[in-house]
């Protein structure tokens, strides 16, 4: 989720970000919400780049990641697998 909020909060100059979790029946989704119409933009930092990593950790630790727009900007969001319920 800091990923998220720090991403929203360094590329798109919101003044307000929502944060909302749901627990589903074998996931827990994560999502942050900013008034921005740009999108995310992952990239391969290169060397040793102190940033640039963020979206590759989202992807990399969670079972899927996506975004999908709302009437005044969009969500970023992640679904992380939990055990059987």
């Amino acid at each position: 989720m800091t990923e998220l909020v720090a991403n929203a909060a360094k590329h798109t100059g919101c003044s307000r970000i929502s944060v909302s979790v749901d627990r589903q029946e074998a996931s827990v989704w994560v999502g942050g919400r900013d008034s921005s119409r740009a999108l995310p933009c992952r990239t391969e930092p290169e060397g040793q780049a102190e940033s640039g990593y963020g979206l590759c950790l989202v992807e990399s630790l969670s079972s899927r990641w996506g975004v999908d727009w709302a009437p005044f900007g969009k969500w970023v969001w992640f679904a992380l697998r939990t055990a059987t319920p």
